[in-house]
């Protein structure tokens, strides 16, 4: 039987794998990232698969998860341990369990210690080990979930017992390689050699890695199923339209009275300086003083903030209100600034 096997990698090392029976043309993914659902999609398309199940083989602190998103547009369940709280899972699975995909048979290896929900995927000849087991390293166990001890049991006591040949598939590489073999790992892996327990916690307690890039909102939107700041902004900006730079300048130069500039950052910023004639009202207060300082709902709005964000929000906010001519500056100031158009600023 052959097997379709995809190893997708980020620009930052997250390893993803899509996996698929050919006979039967049905397809997982492993560990979805959330920039790379095009790839995925093209790669289903091009094998010719229909997707059948998503898995993430623990609760990403480093990166976001596409699992929820994929699940919801392409209307297939979302697999993880039983230990994982995220309410988008549509099933859980436990150690020594097992999930059909087509012909093929995944194992499920509960292999907690880098998280509580972490699992390894056996297939076949080889493992997908997740954050467990690294080419050349381990899963960190200092963050939430983490613990010292489990990962040693994990490692020492199911998944290194895996037949030395096996080949390892980790969720993230940070070298030129594809992937190792549990011999190789149990020989040249450095964080291995320490084989007595103690021994081994100790080592893992003494790392001092730093932290994650967006540890809290990696962690608050794979638990929860919430959405990333990213996403809510680029949903904002499909609801709005944008007015450029050039254009605005042209119009407070030629002191145009069709529409209003508004400044969404905060008083303080607004004071120190800001485009001539806007006026202001916090993106915090928008809703409460909207219908007290901005009482035409036909006006034309133009939002700004420092660097175009925040604004975009604000506009789409405008729009749900009912200004339907709510428009976003493309850009922020600190981009008009640069232009060297011009600034009110304090006496």
């Amino acid at each position: 039987m052959a097997v379709v096997f995809h190893q997708i990698a980020t620009e930052r090392g997250c390893q993803s794998y899509l996996i698929g029976c050919s006979e039967l043309r049905s397809a997982i993914i492993v560990d979805p990232e959330l920039s790379m659902q095009d790839n995925y999609l093209a790669l289903l398309n091009k094998e010719g698969l229909r997707l059948h199940y998503l898995i993430d083989t623990h609760t990403h602190a480093d990166h976001f998860s596409a699992s929820q998103t994929l699940s919801s547009q392409l209307k297939v369940p979302v697999i993880m341990h039983r230990s994982s709280p995220a309410p988008f899972v549509s099933f859980h699975v436990n150690d020594g369990e097992m999930i059909r995909l087509g012909n093929l048979k995944l194992e499920i290896m509960h292999t907690p210690g880098h998280t509580e929900d972490s699992i390894c995927i056996v297939v076949n000849d080889s493992v997908l080990t997740g954050d467990t087991l690294l080419l050349g390293g381990t899963g960190r166990s200092d963050l939430p979930g983490g613990d010292p001890s489990k990962l040693y049991h994990s490692l020492f006591n199911k998944l290194l017992l895996l037949p030395p040949d096996t080949r390892v598939y980790p969720a993230h590489i940070y070298s030129d390689k594809k992937h190792s073999t549990i011999a190789n790992e149990l020989a040249y892996n450095r964080r291995l050699q320490i084989t007595e327990q103690t021994g081994f916690i100790k080592q893992m307690n003494s790392l001092n890695l730093s932290m994650p890039d967006h540890l809290t909102e990696a962690l608050r939107t794979n638990l929860s199923g919430g959405k990333t700041v990213a996403k809510m902004i680029a949903e904002a900006a499909e609801k709005v339209p944008f007015m450029s730079l050039t254009e605005v300048a042209k119009r407070v130069n030629s002191k145009s009275a069709d529409f209003i500039l508004l400044d969404v950052r905060e008083v303080q910023a607004f004071l120190e300086g800001h485009i001539p004639g806007a006026i202001n009202i916090p993106r915090g207060q928008l809703e409460l003083k909207v219908n007290e300082l901005l009482p035409n709902p036909m006006l034309r709005i133009v939002t700004y903030c420092e660097y175009g964000k925040i604004s975009t929000l604000a506009a789409a906010t405008l729009k749900e209100l009912g200004f339907d001519r709510a428009v976003a500056l493309d850009g922020g100031f600190n981009s008009w600034q640069g232009q060297d158009y011009p600034v009110t600023k304090p006496d």
